[in-house]
């Protein structure tokens, strides 16, 4: 461990026990926040409406006739916001004098100004503009517009988020010019355990359609999941996350569809929940499919992919404590673009996750809840090569077995402090089998890592500080190669000003570690599925990182924007980097180690022009290279651009809009990375939403690329071989009754 690092933290232990130490606040009477929430366009009653006090994190359901009711609201100044899938409305601010009650009305409308909600960033709901970190919050009826098999498909596109591709099928969120381990992938707060960090021609089992929404975190609160998501959290929240705090009665649920023309994209899922009393259950699956998509240039061939999947669960949550256990089941194939040993490659896989959660709550002592999770996860994966008459030759099998357990203490708020802290630990087995004569590319190896972290606020009437501090040891056995184990310690602290009612300026720092993966220790062997003969190095050195972001939000009622800054320094960064040989007739890259530097910006905006004619603008931008030389890294998204108008009138909306993108030409010469040319893309998107009492519908249509234009994906491994897709056109379909 660095002594600078213990330097660095002193300070930051020192402001926590002292925030521990501050005095009672005097006892003052509580109030009553209640009202009714309406459809905007009808004026009916919205049944299973959630309204929000935002500073509190408390949450009321709307009943049949749409009333809601906080009590014992302590006095103090909140803003206040309700909300519906797809669905919204003006938030407003109330300041509570003592036992003074209030009233607030709200009525829902469909608008381009959503109050993205999350729970990945402090485990519990909070209002996206409150947070001390940058996140984006997709929702279900958003997720149906842009519906892929692949999570990095259905997330491309959002602000500083590209897809890695190695075909369609295997499609990963980039985020900030990083990728792989230093992005984290969860759903419902617990990691994947699939490979899909670890190579490109790998996929994540998350199927976007039985999600309720995708946020994206990047922050000081990423180390509640890994000291290693330097990039940041993608996850997928199914609801889960939310049951021991609100047990919900009755049934509720969501079916999604989709068709499309390129390709011949079709699929369906439903997921539906049942609560009565103290106990919840839940169930639903799906799949989806599709053929070689078509490239102006003709078809690519085995781009096709589908993807099946079930999940089922059921738990009991009562005043004091909870319980549930629950088995999500994902199976899939898809084919590699491309071709690898002169033979087309496609990888199956299998997905078995068996989570345990149980917990104590509302303890009145300084720690108020525990949580507790037990994740195992199977996965497996089999690369095949498809030789003549479509025999199957089976290359590798990939296995990885990991058990994860994860404890939570949340602290009872004590005057203006709140928090969590818990502890974290992986066991993990990897293999490699090698059914044929391509040689092992990686040893059988156990894994084992540990942590303990922490995550504090501080609110004051206009100010919210966030630090948190995660130790982590990290340690590989492999067979008959030298086992390696790293330690360290990461951490970090934001603050959040609020500058006007409707204005913030945001200022995060963190400096954290990330230990070598497994894969870039030892591998070292043909990857056929990634077209590359891979070499490890059993010498690296672990990574540390330090950096600095800094936003600047803006939200009223008829704008919100965003712009985000960030300077990432990186020492003893990792990256695969092409030697420009060709050996056992595949690319040799090896696993490489530097200084680096990442410098980038985010900018968006929605504003209403005029009335229900609203303007939709965002641009992106992220320079990586190595220090010492000025050499840019490998495969670094180029600078993008997009602008659209959004027609609205009532539940109907018309969204055109043209993505721009830059020519890359900072290229890894070294290893023969090529220049992308810029492109310009048009997009044609509409939808329908159709709210209803008990039920809410939303279709959709995309046409994508409708110019036919050819363009290449600069972070994509085989650009040269798959270009991306031309002319096509999807709709969806999303109803969800409560």
């Amino acid at each position: 461990m660095y002594r600078s690092d213990l330097k660095y933290f002193r300070a930051i232990l020192i402001v926590i026990i002292c925030s521990l130490f501050q005095g009672a606040v005097w006892a003052q009477p509580d109030a009553i926040v209640q009202g009714q929430v309406t459809f905007k366009v009808n004026k009916e009653p919205v049944y299973r409406a959630q309204v929000m006090l935002v500073q509190l994190g408390r949450i009321a359901e709307t009943d049949e006739e749409g009333h809601y009711i906080f009590n014992e609201v302590p006095p103090g100044v909140y803003d206040v916001i309700a909300y519906l899938t797809g669905l919204s409305a003006p938030g407003q601010t109330i300041d509570i004098s003592s036992g003074q009650n209030q009233t607030l009305n709200f009525a829902l409308s469909i608008s381009p100004l959503k109050h993205e909600l999350t729970v990945t960033a402090g485990l519990r709901k909070e209002s996206a503009f409150e947070t001390v970190q940058s996140v984006t919050s997709v929702d279900a009826f958003e997720i149906a517009e842009n519906l892929s098999t692949a999570i990095g498909e259905v997330l491309d596109g959002q602000s500083g988020v590209s897809k890695r591709s190695f075909g369609s099928g295997n499609a990963r969120p980039v985020i900030r010019g990083f990728d792989g381990d230093r992005v984290l992938v969860l759903q419902d707060g617990v990691r994947t355990g699939s490979l899909g960090a670890t190579a490109a021609d790998h996929s994540e089992p998350v199927d976007a359609t039985n999600v309720e929404r995708l946020e994206i975190l990047k922050g000081p609160s990423t180390l509640l999941y890994g000291s290693n998501a330097v990039g940041g959290v993608v996850n997928a929240v199914t609801g889960r996350q939310d049951y021991e705090h609100e047990p919900r009665q009755g049934l509720r649920g969501q079916i999604t569809s989709v068709v499309g023309s390129n390709g011949g994209q079709a699929g369906t899922s439903a997921n539906a929940e049942f609560g009565d009393g103290n106990w919840l259950f839940w169930g639903g699956g799906g799949g989806q499919r599709s053929g070689d998509y078509q490239s102006p240039l003709g078809t690519v061939e085995n781009s096709k992919t589908r993807v099946n999947n079930a999940r089922v669960g059921g738990g009991w949550f009562g005043d004091k404590g909870f319980t549930s256990i629950g088995y999500d089941f994902s199976d899939g194939r898809f084919g590699v673009p491309g071709y690898s040993l002169n033979d087309p490659i496609e990888n199956d896989f299998q997905w078995n996750k068996f989570q345990f959660s149980g917990g104590l709550k509302n303890l009145g002592s300084f720690v108020d809840t525990f949580r507790l999770s037990l994740t195992y996860v199977d996965w497996w994966h089999k690369e095949l090569a498809i030789l003549e008459g479509n025999v199957e030759d089976l290359t590798y099998i990939f296995s990885n077995e990991q058990f994860v357990y994860r404890g939570v203490f949340e602290q009872t708020p004590k005057g203006r402090l709140s928090g969590s802290f818990g502890f974290w630990g992986l066991d993990r087995k990897y293999d490699v089998f090698d059914p044929g004569s391509l040689g092992s590319l990686s040893p059988p190896t156990d894994q084992n890592s540990f942590a303990f972290f922490g995550l504090e606020e501080l609110t004051f009437d206009r100010v919210k500080v966030q630090f948190g501090a995660r130790v982590e040891r990290t340690e590989y056995h492999p067979k008959a190669k030298t086992s390696r184990k790293f330690d360290g310690l990461s951490g970090g602290i934001g603050v959040r000003f609020r500058l006007t009612e409707t204005l913030a300026f945001v200022a995060n720092y963190t400096g954290s570690y990330r230990a070598p993966s497994l894969e870039e220790l030892y591998n070292h062997g043909p990857h056929p599925g990634l077209s590359s003969y891979e070499i490890g190095n059993q010498n690296l050195k672990r990574e540390r990182s330090h950096s600095f972001d800094f936003s600047l939000r803006q939200s009223s009622e008829r704008m919100q924007s965003q712009a985000n800054f960030f300077y990432y320094p990186i020492r003893d960064f990792i990256f695969l980097a092409p030697t420009g040989s060709i050996r056992e007739g595949l690319v040799e890259a090896i696993h490489s180690q530097g200084d680096v530097r990442f410098l980038g910006a985010e900018f968006s905006v929605n504003r209403e022009l005029r009335d229900q004619i609203w303007l939709d603008f965002g641009l992106d931008w992220v320079d990586a290279a190595l220090t010492t030389s000025g050499v840019p890294l490998p495969r670094i998204p180029p600078l993008r651009a997009r602008v659209g108008l959004d027609f609205r009138h009532k539940g109907f909306s018309f969204n055109p809009e043209v993505v721009l993108t830059d020519d890359q030409d900072r290229v890894y010469t070294t290893g023969g990375e090529t220049r992308t040319s810029g492109h310009s893309v048009i997009n044609l998107k509409a939808s329908y939403t159709l709210p209803r009492r008990h039920f809410s519908h939303h279709f959709s249509m995309n046409a994508f690329n409708v110019g036919d234009r050819l363009y290449r994906n600069h972070v994509s491994f085989i650009k040269g071989l798959a270009p991306e897709k031309g002319r096509g056109i999807r709709f969806s379909y999303v109803v969800k009754f409560f």
